[in-house]
């Protein structure tokens, strides 16, 4: 080629003296950091070559093209890559594909934060404050705790893994951060959701909702966008102790809108009241009489409350537990126990159910009047003692009451317990029977003849004797004529002198001589005098006594009469009685 033609092919268009000049033109503007368009012209061990018009090649590592499946890149291949250096060593143009890559996604993301575009991102590890979340390019991008969701999320490890669409919050290219927010979106969905359920919301209407929260009081149901009440109250027809018995937080459930608050957003809901309310056939399923089983579900002071179906509960009484009245309901049941019982009424419109538990065994008292009659002797043990009498058990479940009067015929017992103890047996006489408050009178004294019949006739006015001084008081000194048998010396027949302390005549125990004065049986009162041995003995009343005492205490003791063969109770009782006025000697 001559001189001319070489001169000439170098100004032919897209000829060597162009491609030149365009290099040199190229070299000019490229500058470190640029993004260029390359075209891969080899594909080696270590390096990818590419050209990108500029006087030298560029290369860029390999391991820039790797994938799992190998690597990404063959020879033609157009990719855009960053200039990290104009230069090296070996002459070469040093690129970057990754950070070309990276700055192209950063680019994307500023232009989809300028046409407010949402991103979507996988939340790939828990970091200080919330979340780390890769976007585009796997551009890593921050989530804080308070941006999750609507309320506080206590998990943040279950959100891990999970792809979301993110509304940008904050972004700085040239620091490389990037905030974002989930709680923005949801709240935009809610406040939509919300309105529109507001606009068909109406008291009465049937909806499905999922429960939200659940506390002590009841639970919060979402029914799109806001929140309802489904007070614990309204959750069952039946007894509900907490909330978490019926539900799970996140349950799906149908309520009825009770109230609603336009003003303040506010709705009441009912669970129960979508189903009829079993008190309504209550009267009709449970008639009187009827025997039904159900399970103890609380116990108080007064009786034990029993659920027959969730909705109805009925009352067993604690007088209807047993014939025999318990001392608390807890001794007969406990909470959880199946019990079977008996229907004793109805009331619907208060919703009570009365309940018996005595009522399935025989009633004692009927078993009772069948076999007694008033004068039967029965015997049995003392079951308790009180001021004014002694209960005997007859038979189970039927006490009788001997009252103190009933006793004794000659004793006055103020005190049954200084006679009698629980567990003695004893022996007594049914006087009556009272069938409407189902009482049995008892008495012991009217086992014996009355001995007031003869006492009129063994102890004649007038007469002397040897009586023995069992008590002192202000008015007189009450004495023993017999056994069981007592008299009294007013004060005025201790002395003619005028006395103001009997102790400076006579002594308790002591043994003196009287004189029979007056004998009433209507009253049945004996009185007896001191003065006439006063005169007798010339005023040695006391030292005769002392005398006597002495006597009758070295005198030896006869059999008691308790424990004689055939002895009966009233034998016991004179004993117990002359053992108390001795003194126990």
């Amino acid at each position: 080629m001559t001189t001319s033609q070489t001169q000439t092919s170098a100004r032919k268009p897209g000829g060597f003296a162009e491609l030149f000049e365009q290099s040199v033109a190229k070299a000019d503007t490229l500058k470190e950091g640029d993004i260029v368009s390359g075209t891969v012209i080899a594909v080696g061990k270590d390096h990818v070559v590419v050209d990108i018009g500029y006087k030298s090649e560029g290369v860029i590592r390999v391991d820039e093209f790797a994938e799992p499946t190998g690597l990404a890149v063959k020879v033609g291949d157009q990719v855009d890559v960053l200039v990290e250096s104009k230069e090296t060593d070996d002459g070469l143009v040093l690129l970057s594909k990754e950070k070309a890559d990276k700055l192209k996604v950063w680019d994307e993301i500023s232009a989809a934060c300028e046409r407010d575009e949402l991103i979507q991102g996988t939340i790939t590890s828990r970091v200080k404050g919330g979340l780390s979340v890769s976007i585009r390019g796997g551009v890593k991008a921050f989530l804080p705790g308070s941006q999750v969701d609507l309320r506080p999320v206590r998990n943040l490890d279950k959100l891990l893994g999970q792809t979301f669409d993110f509304k940008v919050i904050k972004f700085n290219k040239k620091r490389g951060n990037i905030v974002l927010s989930r709680r923005v979106l949801l709240e935009k969905e809610r406040d939509e959701l919300k309105a529109r359920t507001l606009q068909n919301l109406e008291e009465g209407m049937v909806v499905t909702g999922v429960i939200k929260n659940i506390t002590e009081y009841g639970a919060f149901v979402d029914l799109g966008g806001i929140d309802g009440l489904l007070h614990i109250t309204d959750m069952s027809w039946g007894r509900v102790n907490h909330p978490s018995e019926v539900f799970n937080v996140g349950d799906e459930v149908t309520v009825k809108v009770l109230k609603y608050n336009a003003e303040t957003e506010r709705v009441s809901l009912g669970l129960k009241q979508t189903v009829d309310d079993p008190w309504n056939t209550a009267a009709e399923r449970y008639p009187v009489e009827m025997k039904v089983s159900g399970k103890v579900v609380s116990i108080t002071d007064y009786g034990a409350f029993v659920e027959l179906e969730p909705g109805i509960e009925g009352l067993i009484h604690v007088s209807e537990m047993s014939w025999k009245k318990p001392k608390h309901p807890s001794k007969l049941l406990e909470v959880g126990q199946e019990v079977e019982c008996v229907i004793l009424d109805v009331d619907a419109v208060n919703k009570r159910i009365s309940l018996g538990l005595k009522q399935l065994e025989p009633d004692p008292w009927t078993l009772f009047i069948q076999k007694y009659n008033p004068g039967d002797i029965i015997r049995g043990k003392v079951r308790s003692v009180t001021d004014y009498g002694v209960f005997v058990g007859i038979e189970d479940g039927v006490d009788g009451m001997v009252h103190k009067s009933d006793l004794s015929w000659t004793q006055r017992i103020n005190n049954p317990a200084d006679v009698y103890r629980k567990g003695d047996e004893v022996e007594a006489i049914i006087l009556s029977v009272n069938h409407d408050d189902k009482k049995v009178s008892l008495g012991i004294k009217q086992l014996y003849e009355d001995p007031w019949t003869r006492i009129p006739l063994d102890y004649p006015q007038g007469t002397m004797l040897e009586v023995r001084v069992i008590s002192i008081t202000d008015f007189g000194v009450f004495v023993e004529l017999e056994r069981g048998v007592e008299g009294l010396v007013p004060m005025s027949e201790l002395s003619y002198d005028r006395i103001d302390d009997a102790r400076k005549i006579v002594q308790e125990g002591q043994i003196v001589k009287a004189e029979i004065l007056d004998v009433n049986p209507g009253d049945r009162r004996i009185t007896l005098s001191l003065k006439k041995m006063e005169i007798a003995s010339g005023g040695e009343v006391l030292k005769y006594g002392e005398e006597r005492s002495i006597e009758m205490a070295t005198q030896k003791p006869q059999q008691s009469s308790a424990n004689r063969p055939g002895a009966k109770l009233g034998d016991v009782l004179k004993e117990k009685l002359g053992d108390k006025l001795s003194g126990g000697n």
